[in-house]
């Protein structure tokens, strides 16, 4: 019969901050004077950017930032897009709820257009941020 035995138990050392390497200044930087942006408009800026994160919602965007008349109807995305009808629901909604697109009922169907001033808003927050680069 073997005995069971526990292993040894570490003792443990206290935790001390390494030193930092000859020559090398180990002082933090002084804090920014920059004003932080405000909650309410980060989480603004965050809503349509998420609602703006998957490609088939930018193309959609693109279409209706570009459609002659400002508006576009409904019944005409689903084959411009190749994508099913509730496919297109789904992103037209999250589009909607951001506030990047309108929605008006004409009839029997619904035409949508986009809202200028929110994507000024990003355009303009992008532009302070990234300069002129851009990734397309």
């Amino acid at each position: 019969m073997t005995a069971h035995v526990a292993p040894a138990s570490r003792a443990s050392a206290p935790a001390t901050a390494p030193a930092a390497a000859p020559g090398i200044d180990d002082t933090c930087c002084a804090a920014s004077d920059d004003a932080l942006m405000e909650a309410d408009r980060a989480a603004c800026l965050a809503a349509v950017f998420k609602a703006l994160s998957d490609p088939t919602r930018v193309r959609l965007v693109g279409y209706l930032a570009s459609a002659q008349g400002g508006t576009v109807c409904a019944c005409h995305l689903p084959d411009r897009l190749g994508i099913s009808q509730p496919t297109l629901s789904h992103h037209l909604k999250k589009l909607t709820a951001a506030g990047i697109i309108t929605r008006e009922q004409r009839g029997r169907w619904a035409h949508y257009a986009v809202v200028p001033k929110v994507l000024d808003v990003a355009r303009d927050y992008l532009g302070t941020s990234i300069g002129d680069a851009r990734c397309c």
